[in-house]
Formats: structure tokens, sequence, C-alpha cells
């Protein structure tokens, strides 16, 4: 006698393969970005991001692939954050009217200091260490 599975057994064998497949391939605070919240490959030291003519005084720019924001809150006051919200660790997505905005939750950042200024962020963006050195931003 050969057994064949009823409806009931077939689909709740699917239901807990699903769930085994979602829980093994996911992972608490990823992103469209694919980032996981943790800051493990950010700039390389010594590296050059950008020339300070890239950076508008009041603004900033993003550089995603390397986690790292870097501001100009006045004239050749160059500042540099982690580029990853310290609130559910999305990449933050654009420096407008003073602050570094996260597009997943609207956290705020000032570009003068990476303090919170605004949203669910629980604490400020890290500072990153650069030099500014012959109109080069370096990494360091």
């Amino acid at each position: 006698m050969t057994y064949s599975p009823t409806r009931r057994t077939v689909l709740i064998a699917a239901g807990g393969a699903a769930a085994a497949l979602t829980a093994a391939c996911s992972s608490y605070g990823d992103d469209k970005d694919g980032n996981d919240g943790s800051d493990s490959s950010s700039a390389a030291a010594g590296t050059a991001l950008a020339k300070t003519t890239d950076i508008p005084v009041g603004g900033g720019k993003i550089f995603k692939d390397r986690k790292v924001v870097v501001t100009q809150p006045t004239k050749d006051d160059f500042k540099a954050f982690s580029a990853i919200c310290t609130h559910q660790g999305c990449t933050v997505g654009s420096v407008t009217d003073g602050t570094i905005n996260c597009p997943c939750h609207q956290s705020k950042f000032r570009i003068a200091d990476g303090s919170v200024a605004g949203g669910p962020a629980p604490k400020p963006l890290p500072a990153k260490q650069i030099t500014v050195q012959g109109g080069s931003i370096t990494v360091t």
C-alpha cells in the first residue's frame, strides 16, 4: 500500500520550510542597500575621498560605497561622519538644510557635529578622522 500525503500535511510542511528559509535569509536591521547596520567596511585609512571643492559650504556629500559622509558646515571647516544611521543601520540619503538625513525613518543629524536633530535616532553619527591637505580630503 502506498502512502499519499494529505493536503494538510503538504501545507504544514511547506509553511515550516518557508519560515525556516525566511529566518535564515534575513537579519535585523537589513535595509535596501544590503547594510546590516555594522560599520565594518568603512572608508579605508589613507585613501582620498574627495576634493575640497566637491563639498559645498553649508552642506555635504555622502560616499555610500565608503559609508562616510563629509560636510563643510562653514568655509574651510570639514567634518566626516559614519553614513550609517544610528537608528536601524540604514545608509543616510541626503544632506540638505544643515542636516544629514536618513530616508528610512526620517532621522536627521547636524552637519557640524553629527548630533541628532530629529527623528528616532538614539545617538549621534560617529565622527571619522580626516585630513585636509592640498585640496584633498583623506580618511586617516
